[in-house]
């Protein structure tokens, strides 16, 4: 028996996850990755530049030390001082939801996978307390609580999250694009110098996807080896594969989600030891970053990168991942 459900409406689940011009249709996301140990087996290093690009790939785990459960769901919280939570559905409903409300009181909203498995989750927003609820869907957009949960956090830091696989950025050691971006890394002697190989390869051989933009479904995932496969994409595709290749060459990448001007859009921002947070990269000249959109990046034109880079309020973060 539960105690407590209760209806939830559909508005208030649905923070959608939206595909450019059209990501208003994709709403929350699947859990995605699995695990156990610190990292992958780093592979030969093979590089040409003077930093090492062996492939670094840490793996989500629930390690069972701090676990709390019902009958229909389990939240493994472990390991969150390095920024992730381990959840599974093991209930029956056809549709699941997990939120999770962070201590800023923003709510992440993920549609979940019903393989009865643990799949893991950022908690991209501080220390603090972190609320995280189940919710079954009973019919159209009516929900009832599975089960709720706080979970009091202290990160040890504020980007280790942004190094592990996570619902929206998920891959593995096998991956092709973690290999691609151990290729790309071959040359470098800096995580700049990686940043700026990634990005380029993608805006220069990603093309923006328009007719997924206008067809994209509630609940769309990014799947980096098949955006890499493909050389298609919407912005949420870009983000995802971008992040993927950067993280598993040991460099925090956040995944970001807000508006650009009036459309969701999501974007990236990555963290080095010499720059700290970049939060503001289109293209690197050099010497100065500015805003890091490779979707835009991908197709927008001197004039129109000026455009937005002048206009302070075009990008609104609102989730990061």
């Amino acid at each position: 028996m539960k105690k407590g459900r209760y209806l939830l409406s559909l508005i208030v689940l649905s923070i959608s996850l939206v595909a450019c011009s059209a990501l208003d249709k994709a709403g929350g996301g699947n859990g995605s990755s699995t695990g156990s140990g610190e990292s992958s087996d780093a592979l030969a290093k093979g590089s040409n530049g003077s930093r090492d690009n062996s492939i670094r790939v840490l793996k989500p785990e629930a390690s069972g030390t701090e676990e709390y459960s019902n009958m229909d769901a389990s939240i493994d919280a472990s390991n969150t001082a390095d920024g992730y939570v381990m959840v599974k559905y093991t209930g029956s409903a056809s549709k699941v939801r997990m939120l999770i409300e962070t201590p800023a009181k923003n709510t992440y909203n993920y549609l979940m996978d019903l393989d009865g498995q643990y799949h893991v989750y950022p908690l991209s927003e501080g220390s603090g307390t972190y609320k995280i609820g189940i919710y079954e869907n009973l019919h159209d957009d009516q929900y009832a609580a599975a089960f709720t949960q706080s979970v009091s956090v202290t990160l040890k830091d504020e980007y280790s999250m942004f190094l592990y696989p996570n619902a929206y950025v998920h891959f593995d050691a096998n991956s092709k694009a973690v290999k691609k971006g151990q290729e790309l890394a071959a040359s470098a002697n800096s995580d700049i110098d990686v940043v700026n190989s990634v990005y380029h390869y993608i805006t220069n051989n990603i093309e923006y996807d328009y007719d997924k933009a206008a067809n994209v479904q509630s609940g769309y995932v990014p799947k980096v080896d098949d955006t890499l496969a493909t050389n298609t994409g919407i912005c949420f595709d870009y983000a995802s594969l971008m992040g993927a290749m950067l993280r598993s060459q040991g460099i925090p990448t956040r995944l970001e989600i807000g508006y650009a001007g009036t459309e969701y859009h999501a974007w990236i921002s990555v963290y080095t030891k010499e720059k700290g947070w970049i939060d503001d990269i289109i293209e690197f000249d050099g010497t100065q970053w500015t805003l890091m959109d490779p979707t835009l990046g991908s197709y927008a034109n001197n004039k129109t990168v000026k455009q937005y880079r002048e206009d302070a309020t075009y990008y609104q973060l609102k989730y990061k991942y």
